[in-house]
């Protein structure tokens, strides 16, 4: 299953880095990181649904998007297109992404930035920080529940938000019951990589008011868009359909009715 082969690489990866990077080397810079941004009051703040727009060179299942974007220029062009929110996909190897590219988008844009990765232990969520991220992903099908417990109350000890994603019923409980507020519901499945673009909106239910809740994949169209909004849902991270347009921000305007 591709999730399994990409967790199998980031122990690695993290392994690796920890051997260059040691923690207490890496907790030293955490001084220097800008001051967070709130990722949840910038979502709120958007009136319907609001927008994560991602940065996104490549994914398993479609190959290559946009290999060579950049990564400070698309986030600005979100932002001015209204973007509530940037998320960047740091993983190398399966997404064609780094922390480069996370702190050219953050320094770019006055607007939070989230880290998308595969994140797996706390050393990952120090290095969020440090470089600049505000919010990052954590995937509970990639987690023990006391490991998404730890990560969560790292997440939340260095100051940033935690957009927790899940793909079923359990999981979506799992999430709540580890203290997750924002809920993030991926159409797709990260063991096959199908789409189910009905999970969102029947997961309504089950998140509270009080929570936000994110439509993450597939998410292409203005319908797709106005079907999420009408069923209550906060905001929908969009990747994909942005960056394989010429104009990402364009693309944004178009799929939200801002033209």
């Amino acid at each position: 299953m591709i999730l399994d082969e990409i967790l199998a690489q980031t122990r690695r990866a993290v392994a690796s880095v920890r051997g260059r990077v040691p923690l207490a080397e890496l907790q030293e810079q955490l001084a220097l990181a800008p001051p967070v941004r709130d990722f949840c009051g910038a979502i709120r703040g958007k009136p319907g649904l609001a927008c994560i727009a991602e940065f996104k060179r490549r994914s398993p299942s479609k190959g290559w998007i946009n290999r060579d974007a950049d990564s400070a220029v698309v986030a600005s062009a979100y932002q001015a297109a209204g973007a509530a929110a940037i998320s960047v996909l740091t993983d190398s190897p399966f997404f064609g992404g780094s922390l480069d590219d996370l702190r050219r988008a953050r320094a770019a844009v006055d607007i939070p930035v989230l880290r998308k990765d595969f994140i797996i232990d706390p050393y990952q969520v120090t290095e969020a920080r440090t470089a600049g991220a505000d919010a990052l992903l954590l995937i509970v099908a990639a987690l023990r529940q006391e490991d998404l417990v730890g990560l969560l109350a790292e997440v939340r000890r260095l100051g940033m938000q935690a957009l927790v994603e899940a793909h079923d019923r359990h999981q979506v409980e799992r999430a709540l019951a580890a203290g997750a507020r924002v809920i993030g519901v991926n159409h797709r499945d990260l063991c096959t990589f199908q789409l189910d673009m009905t999970l969102a909106t029947s997961m309504r239910p089950l998140v509270p008011s009080d929570c936000l809740l994110v439509a993450e994949s597939g998410i292409c169209t203005a319908d797709d868009v106005k079907r999420m909004q009408e069923a209550g849902i906060d905001a929908a991270l969009v990747g994909e359909s942005f960056m394989g347009d010429p104009d990402p921000g364009s693309a944004l305007r178009r799929l939200w009715g801002r033209t």
